[in-house]
Order: C-alpha cells, then structure tokens, then sequence
C-alpha cells in the first residue's frame, strides 16, 4: 500500500490538483460518499439452488465465473448512472459459511473473488442456524443509512428472508434486482417492483449451458428430478 501512495504523489496529475481516484479500500469500508449499487451474493444458497440444477457438485464448468458477474454489475451500475443524480459506485460481497476443517479448501476461491474485486464475508459454520440471512440484510441496511444505496441486487433464492426487506427497500424508490435461478424463484418472479434475472442469462457466467429440466419442457421418456436437500435434514 506504501508503494502505491508514493506512485501516486509523484504523479504529474496529482500535483497539478486533479482530483485522486477513489481508494477501493475506502470503498469498501464505506468512508467513500457516494451511494452504492450493492450486490450482495448468498454462497450457501446459490450453492445449494446450484447442485439442484446439475444434481450434486459442479464441475469446472459449471461453477459461476464471478469476474463476469462484476461486468455485469458494472454495465448495471452504468444504467442506473445515466438516470441523473451522484454518480454511483458499484460495491459486490459474497457471504459465505467456513465449515470447520475446510479452511484450506475454501481459500483459494476466496483469494480468487477478491482478486476480482468483490469483498468477502465469511462467518464460521458452528451450527445448522449459523446462516448468512441476517449479516447480508445488516450490510444492506448498513449502506442504505451511510452512502445510500442507488441500486440493490440480491442473489438468493431465499424468499422467506428476502421477500419483504427487498419489497421495503423497493418501496423506497430503490431499484432492486433478485439474480438466481428461476426454478427456485417463484417468489421474485411474482413480487411487483422487483425484477429477477436468472444467472444464466448473464452473459459469460457459466461456460457450458446448465442440464436444466423445467416440468415445461420434460423429455418423453421422463426424468429424474432429485432433491433439495436429504430426508436426514428433517431431523434437525
């Protein structure tokens, strides 16, 4: 970091008065003014809505490319730019759960996210309630009472933690996007002021198409759709 600020003083631009770029860790930290187009990304979820789809652990293929994820989101950020006001800033979090033991397994992916520009929020996975609902919903309420948000976009497929919040945040005149996958999401797709993209539309995301079966589009000879979730988890 100390290199980059002497890189920066000696610049012709700086000391002439131009204005410096905005720092990225300011951004994050909130101390950056201007309002936000703020994704936040539900890994345990989308996770769980992903292996649904392709019926158990994706491959390379099928693991979401998230630098084209950030693309979009910057192309979004530009939309809502040009309907006037401060010009926004696009911040992006994935919040995940650490099982115990899978330290080493998770850090490269989460070196990889931050490389690429998102933050990460990661909480320790002590029990079946440790989920991340609750830290993505402070993080959006967080935002909205500091920078102010100028867009919102949630990637989740959790109806009973998001529904409501999304619509209140909507109800502010606030634009808000759902990404997930439209098998799983019913209740964006039904909700008035929300609008959902499903993440296979995003360009670049997913190298290979999904093995998706819709119940619309069934082959004759019929197909297998296998569970959410196992019959064990009844138990907890």
């Amino acid at each position: 970091m100390a290199d980059h600020d002497a890189t920066a003083a000696a610049t012709p631009d700086h000391q002439a008065g131009t204005p410096a770029a905005p720092r990225f860790g300011d951004a994050i930290s909130g101390q950056l003014a201007a309002p936000r187009v703020l994704l936040v990304w539900d890994a345990p979820n989308m996770d769980m809505g992903l292996g649904a789809i392709i019926g158990g652990r994706p491959t390379a293929a099928y693991r979401p490319r998230f630098d084209a994820l950030g693309r979009w989101l910057l192309r979004r950020t530009d939309e809502i730019a040009t309907t006037g006001g401060a010009v926004p800033e696009p911040e992006a979090t994935v919040f995940t759960n650490i099982a115990p033991g899978s330290a080493d397994v998770v850090r490269p992916w989460v070196d990889a996210l931050r490389n690429v520009g998102f933050a990460v929020f990661a909480k320790p996975k002590l029990t079946e309630d440790s989920d991340v609902d609750s830290d993505m919903l402070a993080h959006i309420e967080l935002r909205r009472g500091t920078t102010g948000l100028a867009g919102v976009v949630v990637a989740s497929a959790d109806g009973q933690a998001f529904r409501e919040p999304l619509l209140d945040v909507a109800a502010a005149g606030i634009p808000v996007t759902v990404i997930g996958f439209r098998e799983h999401a019913s209740w964006a797709l039904s909700s008035e002021g929300l609008e959902f993209v499903d993440l296979e539309d995003i360009d670049g995301v997913f190298r290979e198409p999904l093995p998706r079966i819709g119940l619309d589009s069934l082959p004759d000879e019929g197909a297998w759709l296998t569970p959410f979730r196992p019959l064990r988890a009844l138990l907890r």
